[in-house]
């Protein structure tokens, strides 16, 4: 493993809009944060990561309103819930921010101030649309219909008010330039052209005051003093909340000076806000003259077995519900497993357990059961061999061990962890494979106990460092694992077994209980049942469905699902890969689709996929392609379908 270039490592999530208790979204953005803050702890390096919630603008004061409280009760009674919720699910964070504490105050008054003596922040008058929910204004050319809101499709109001406006649109050229100069600074690289087309397409500047409510930031004094009318001015809320990694660094307020730690390496947010931390936070550093973040990550949505989430219907997914059902560290995983970054998941107990028996306990829990298990029996739970001999007799496995690992990093630093989890459980399965091939026990029938205790030895070592690298994502089984070897998650550790590549040549194993029961049932009874059934009883309007096909018709095809096994750039082809897929047939299937622009190459070994298997044979720019694989395409760009869980080779799609 590479040491780290930089001993500081700056991550924060997005500040959470206090108008509603934490929901399951929150909660994943918040897993991801503490996992990247955990693995950085764990190499070693000075980490700051930072929470909290986002507490002014109309919809917090309307909110307020409804509950018959004044906004700075409301806030502090919801704020509170997310803070809870973090301590609950042992989120390390470093510090939790609040828009409405006095040091973040002085920051965003600085800037502003700082942003108007520069020449970037002029008052006009706005009028248009503007969307009370999104906190933002849209042009009518943005609408949908009359006054929907593009973005959550509820009605806006026109207003027309005197406003203080960000000169953004002259940052046009300056931020094509910086995406361009920093092709990696969006993630997943998907959304990286829909923000470079937003910008293309023409910035307008941003207002960034209001005066028709009150319960905001107002203006620095000196502007103020210059002009009373001054004073019925807010700040717009996202120039406000955006401040807020800054302020928590100490800048410009009373808080402890910490912007050494500036930039922030990874900005985490939900793709619903990436165009506001992509486009108007880059032009407000610009503005200020800082540096920009290292990393803009932006993650999809979550529904529940298929459905959107709504309070109508009772099926929104509450986190510590779960939690407090399954378990933190099950939580994590399933969430961090189940859906590629970027990408929307769907949360269901059927798939949650499903992930539980096969992952955790089948994989994951029996590994380590089998190995306590001979290490008692058989060694009395003192295993010792030979080190020199475990690397010659193991050498191939251990290569295999050091090659998965030394790429798992980089999965963390493009935040696949969903890919990095892949790998992690690729150990799994050598582990198991190697005990299933070399059969202990019938080794300790014929007095072979020194290559018992080397394979045992073996699975140790692939526990351990596996454990350490689960730490990030499993902080609590992680160590679990480490301490049936009387070891903990620790940089220290981290170095010695991970970075220097230490084995153990003996080891006292620590009796531990099953890590994961196989769980039988839902845990939790779904609220959305009743629900279901009282619209089921809906009579359904006819739709108009074209190119209608018979059942007959669509037995006809042949859909089966298949396993990438080398994919590669096809020579003098703007368009296409060619894909090995392995059917479960004789020889693998050779394939080519047009999906260079949306894959690399070593982002496709592994991945299910489903292919057209009795498509006839076609040639293209001279190879053979025996088949299609499925695909989705919408203006977010093109995506695999794919099973949910994994499915063995050529099984057919009905």
């Amino acid at each position: 493993m590479e040491e780290a270039l930089s001993s500081k490592f700056y991550i924060t999530s997005p500040i959470y809009y206090v108008n509603d208790v934490p929901h399951i979204g929150h909660a994943y953005t918040t897993i991801i944060v503490d996992t990247l803050a955990r693995f950085h702890r764990l190499k070693g390096d000075n980490v700051f990561c930072l929470t909290g919630t986002d507490e002014h603008g109309q919809k917090i004061e309307q909110s307020a309103q409804k509950k018959g409280q004044n906004p700075k009760e409301y806030v502090d009674f919801i704020s509170q819930h997310f803070k809870n919720l973090w301590d609950y699910f042992g989120i390390q964070y470093d510090y939790f921010i609040r828009t409405t504490d006095s040091t973040h105050q002085q920051s965003a008054q600085y800037v502003f101030l700082k942003m108007y003596e520069k020449g970037d922040i002029y008052k006009g008058e706005y009028e248009g649309n503007y969307c009370i929910s999104c906190e933002s204004f849209f042009a009518k050319s943005q609408l949908v219909g009359e006054k929907g809101c593009p973005d959550c499709g509820k009605e806006t109001t026109l207003l027309k008010e005197e406003s203080y406006f960000f000169k953004l649109s002259s940052y046009t050229d300056k931020l094509l330039k910086f995406y361009e100069e920093n092709p990696d600074f969006i993630l997943p690289k998907s959304k990286y052209n829909e923000v470079i087309n937003f910008v293309k397409n023409g910035l307008e500047d941003l207002s960034i005051t209001r005066t028709t409510f009150n319960w905001g930031i107002k203006l620095p004094k000196e502007l103020i003093s210059k002009d009373s009318n001054n004073q019925n001015h807010v700040m717009y809320v996202w120039l406000d909340a955006l401040v807020n990694y800054l302020s928590a660094l100490g800048f410009h307020n009373d808080l402890p000076n910490k912007m050494d730690f500036w930039a922030a390496d990874y900005h985490i947010v939900g793709k619903d806000i990436l165009r506001f931390h992509a486009v108007y936070w880059p032009a407000f550093l610009m503005s200020l003259e800082l540096p920009l973040p290292k990393h803009i990550a932006a993650h999809g949505w979550w529904t529940k077995d298929g459905a959107k989430m709504s309070k109508s219907i009772g099926n929104v997914v509450n986190p510590k519900e779960i939690v407090e059902a399954y378990g933190i560290d099950t939580f994590r995983y399933f969430v961090l497993r189940e859906v590629p970054f970027g990408q929307d998941g769907d949360f269901s107990q059927n798939a949650l357990i499903e992930r539980i028996n096969a992952d955790l306990s089948n994989d994951l829990g029996n590994l380590l059961n089998r190995l306590l298990g001979m290490g008692a029996k058989y060694f009395n739970n003192t295993i010792k061999a030979d080190l020199a001999q475990l690397k010659t007799t193991y050498a191939q496995e251990l290569e295999q061990t050091n090659g998965i690992l030394k790429n798992l990093e980089s999965y963390m630093d493009t935040v696949q962890i969903n890919r990095y989890l892949e790998e992690i459980w690729k150990l799994f399965s050598l582990g198991n494979g190697s005990i299933a091939k070399k059969e202990p026990w019938q080794l300790m029938k014929t007095n072979r106990s020194d290559e018992v205790a080397l394979l045992l030895l073996f699975i140790t070592n692939l526990l351990l460092k596996a454990a350490l690298f689960l730490y990030p994502c499993m902080p609590k089984t992680a160590n679990a694992i480490l301490k049936a070897f009387n070891l903990q998650a620790s940089a220290e550790n981290f170095a010695h077994f991970i970075t220097q590549e230490n084995l153990l040549d003996s080891v006292i194993l620590e009796p531990t209980p099953a890590l994961f029961p196989r769980i039988e049932e839902k845990l939790l009874q779904d609220s959305n049942i009743k629900a279901e059934s009282q619209n089921s009883s809906k009579k359904l309007e006819p739709l108009e469905i074209s190119n209608p096909i018979s059942k007959d018709d669509f037995t006809k095809i042949d859909i089966r699902v298949g396993t990438i096994i080398n994919a590669e750039i096809l020579p003098k082809s703007e368009k296409l890969l060619k894909l090995q897929v392995d059917l479960g047939e004789a020889r693998p299937r050779q394939i080519l689709a047009g999906i260079k622009a949306y894959y690399a190459p070593q982002d496709l070994l592994g991945k299910q996929v489903c292919v057209l298997a009795n498509l006839k044979p076609a040639k293209l720019m001279g190879e053979l392609s025996e088949g299609m694989i499925l695909a989705a395409k919408d203006e977010e760009g093109l995506a695999f379908i794919t099973p949910q869980h994994k499915r063995e080779n050529g099984s057919q799609i009905s």
